[in-house]
């Protein structure tokens, strides 16, 4: 294994690590979080902290110390939790981010960076009661060391920083080389914290050479370790490995637990099994205030083999290699149909049938839970509430739905902005909420579930509505509307997404620079979706993003206009009715027919295209629907369903409206796949009328006036 591909996996497990720890600390805040956070706030640090220490990362290790002495005391109840606490520990997480970050290469320490990390490290002294200063310079890993919690030298319940002499024996585990543990590393670890004297290793259980087993660890070693550290300190330096050996570690003057009887202790060439490694483990549990026992320095490991990190790079790979392997077997069949060969037919269905399988299992290997993303902002609403004065309730629900990750890494930066904008714009201040008659805290929520095969993202806020009439003004003052322009409340509110378009009395550090809405816009156009806003004035306002489930392979449904084929998202298709000739006359020289009494309005995409018919059969419509909205789509034949790869358009194509992406049919030829949205959008927007369905009747008899949207 490449050390690059060793520091992958370390900055990604920080990062989990470091998203872990700030959901903790803020369950923690909101008093829904028992002792099992608190552990695993430690637990978290401490592992950084370790890893750190194996890489030689001395500032981030040295830094990490202090963080990880103050939540040890709160760990031990000598600590009460308090918010100005809570706080401090949130910023310390992004500190041991930007540490982690300037570790990798991925950043420049400056000396702003070091004045912001000592100043920290004032804090967490100052609030353990210390009175070391924290240095000028960048912390090194000596004057990271607390001085504190030692056992065995107090005085009136107070510290006293002494040097202590420990000694160590340690009995690595046979499995230690197979869990990809070096035992090297944790010495030479636990020797940035003390003085390392009078090292010993000596083998154990060795087997005859040819039962002899290079992947067998046969090692015990013993040491003296002096310095101004406690006995936690020391097992510490040995956590990530506790599972897998047997460690003691005692004062140089008390007798050797290796050398005590079977009977009050464990021999040092005792195999090491699972039974008495569980022991050992609840043997370490220390109580915590209120009587809950937990264990202070292990937790139980996970089943082997339960997950598996691949590289994004290998998986989009994979995901290419079966989209070739679906346009492979299209072509496959459209041969065997060609040939008539019934052998053949089957053959090719059950590949198929397999094809679709394996594009099903590779597409869910690239799913992952959009929780993990929503549980982000409970940090972004704590901060921005506080800045602003403001009482604010993040409710997030649908955390369990799927969704592609290109396309979770792509929507934060959108969704970041849209919960900002609610926080500052829509929910108003606590006096404002009062005087209105609403309640004094805030509501901001977080949805997302699936529809018609797309996934639904809701940002919703109970705060006061966008002024549709301000939003008027303001877009008349700047130009981008006449006054005599006839809008509907829809299209006004849109206006919002427009470059530079800002209703902010004032520049904050928030918002109010008119920048940010239209980036919001097009970052979802290119992801395929669609963002729309639903507002009432006084009482809030929802802002609804769709978005495909995946941008790699879809169902598809073939449709063929003037000899050419086309591909609708199959999770879009409501249904396909036959286009009569009675069904035009009532229609009054417009696009639209009765749908069992509604109004469906259509689109020819003949005409769309410039596509001259080459059947004189009776058109088809496919009825599509987009959220609340559905229009027809009048098509020569119907082609059925299709696994579809999508193709991205050139540059040239990318602002083709009603063009979603293409593909490549069995035979070879390119079909495009229409952009059902967008086509909805200029069915419904064309006919000037409102498509939540006028009863029918009404408009034949001349008696309705239809809604104008534009």
């Amino acid at each position: 294994m490449s050390l690059d591909s060793v520091l992958a996996t370390f900055e990604a497990e920080a990062a989990e690590l470091l998203v872990d720890m700030e959901s903790q600390l803020l369950a923690l805040e909101a008093g829904s979080a028992d002792s099992d956070a608190i552990h695993a706030i430690f637990r978290a640090a401490h592992t950084i902290k370790g890893s750190g220490g194996l890489f030689g990362f001395d500032a981030l290790v040295a830094f990490t110390h202090h963080v990880e002495s103050l939540i040890d005391e709160i760990r031990d109840g000598t600590r009460a939790i308090t918010p100005e606490l809570i706080s401090l520990l949130l910023r310390c997480c992004d500190e041991m981010g930007g540490l982690v970050s300037e570790a990798l290469g991925r950043r420049e320490r400056t000396q702003h960076d070091i004045l912001r990390a000592d100043g920290l490290v004032i804090e967490i002294q100052s609030a353990m009661g210390s009175q070391t200063q924290a240095s000028g310079d960048s912390v090194s890993a000596s004057d990271a060391r607390t001085q504190h919690d030692f056992s065995s030298q107090e005085e009136e319940g107070v510290a006293s920083p002494i040097e202590s002499n420990w000694a160590v024996k340690v009995s690595f585990g046979h499995d230690v080389f197979r869990n990809a543990l070096d035992p090297l590393s944790f010495i030479r670890y636990l020797g940035t914290l003390g003085t390392i004297e009078d090292i010993h290793s000596t083998l154990r259980d060795v087997p005859e050479f040819e039962q002899w087993d290079p992947e067998t660890c046969y090692l015990d070693v013993s040491l003296r370790v002096r310095g101004i550290l406690s006995k936690e300190q020391v097992e510490s330096a040995f956590g990530f490995v506790m599972d897998y050996c047997k460690l003691d570690v005692s004062l140089h003057s008390s007798p050797d637990p290796f050398s005590l009887p079977l009977e009050q202790g464990r021999q040092a060439d005792t195999p090491l099994s699972s039974e008495v490694l569980s022991q050992d483990i609840a043997d370490r549990a220390k109580p915590l205030p209120g009587g809950v026992v937990q264990a202070a320095t292990a937790k139980p490991s996970a089943p082997e083999n339960s997950f598996l990190r691949v590289e994004a790079e290998k998986l989009d790979h994979l995901i290419n290699l079966i989209g070739e392997l679906v346009i492979a077997g299209a072509s496959c069949n459209l041969i065997s149909s060609q040939l008539r060969s019934s052998e053949m037919i089957e053959a090719t269905s059950s590949v198929s049938t397999l094809i679709e399988s394996i594009r099903d299992s590779a597409l869910n290997l690239r799913m992952v839970q959009i929780g993990g993303t929503f549980n982000r902002f409970q940090r972004v609403v704590r901060d921005l509430s506080r800045e602003l004065g403001k009482t604010i309730d993040l409710k997030i629900s649908g955390a369990d739905t799927d969704l592609d990750k290109a396309v979770v890494e792509k929507i934060t930066d959108p969704l970041t902005h849209l919960v900002r904008n609610s926080i500052d714009h829509g929910i108003e201040s606590t006096e404002a909420r009062i005087a209105a008659g609403k309640p004094s805290i805030g509501t901001l929520q977080l949805n997302a579930y699936h529809d018609s095969g797309n996934i639904v993202i809701e940002v919703a806020d109970d705060g006061g509505g966008i002024n549709v009439e301000k939003v008027r003004q303001k877009a008349i003052e700047r130009g981008l509307i006449s006054e005599t322009s006839l809008l509907s409340d829809r299209d006004i509110r849109n206006l919002i997404f427009e470059p530079g378009f800002s209703t902010a009395e004032s520049v904050t550090n928030v918002s109010g620079r008119g920048v940010g809405m239209d980036v919001v816009r097009r970052n979802i156009e290119n992801l395929r979706g669609t963002i729309d806003i639903e507002s009432t004035l006084g009482v809030g306002t929802t802002i609804r993003i769709r978005l495909p489930l995946t941008l790699a392979i879809i169902d598809g449904f073939l449709v063929g206009v003037g000899g050419a084929a086309y591909v609708v998202p199959l999770g879009m298709v409501l249904e396909c009715i036959e286009l009569r000739s009675d069904d035009l006359e009532h229609s009054h020289g417009r696009d639209f027919v009765n749908l069992r009494g509604e109004v469906l309005p259509f689109i020819r995409l003949s005409h769309l295209f410039n596509r001259q018919r080459v059947s004189h059969d009776n058109e088809t419509i496919v009825v599509v629907r987009y959220g609340s909205l559905s229009a027809g789509l009048v098509v020569d034949e119907l082609l059925g369903d299709f696994q579809t790869v999508i193709k991205p358009l050139g540059r040239l194509f990318n602002k083709v409206k009603g063009i979603s992406g293409s593909t490549i049919l069995g035979n070879g030829n390119v079909a495009l796949i229409l952009d059902i949205p967008a086509l909805i959008d200029f069915a419904v927007s064309r006919e000037q009328f409102d498509p939540n369905m006028i009863p029918m009747a009404q408009l034949a008899n001349g008696n309705h006036q239809p809604n104008v949207f534009h």
